[in-house]
């Protein structure tokens, strides 16, 4: 009994951490290979724009995905 309650209480606390959410515009600094979704008008509708820091340098990866691949929420954020 005590490990079913277990698992649902960490499955519980572990499903929200996989959601990403989709910010409106792309935020100024961004870590070395941190990734943040972008609703951009460049990609085409049902797509989001899927940014990856780079180190100094570098330019910043860029590349128009699909939502359902990447599991991000809805939900928009301020950055």
């Amino acid at each position: 009994m005590r490990n079913v309650a277990l698992g649902l209480i960490l499955s519980a606390v572990s499903v929200p951490c996989f959601a990403q959410t989709v910010l409106k515009s792309e935020p100024l600094i961004l870590a070395p290979y941190e990734i943040v979704l972008v609703q951009d008008a460049s990609c085409p509708s049902g797509k989001v724009l899927k940014v990856t820091g780079a180190i100094r340098g570098l330019h910043r990866r860029k590349v128009c995905v699909s939502l359902a691949s990447e599991q991000a929420s809805l939900a928009t954020a301020t950055p």
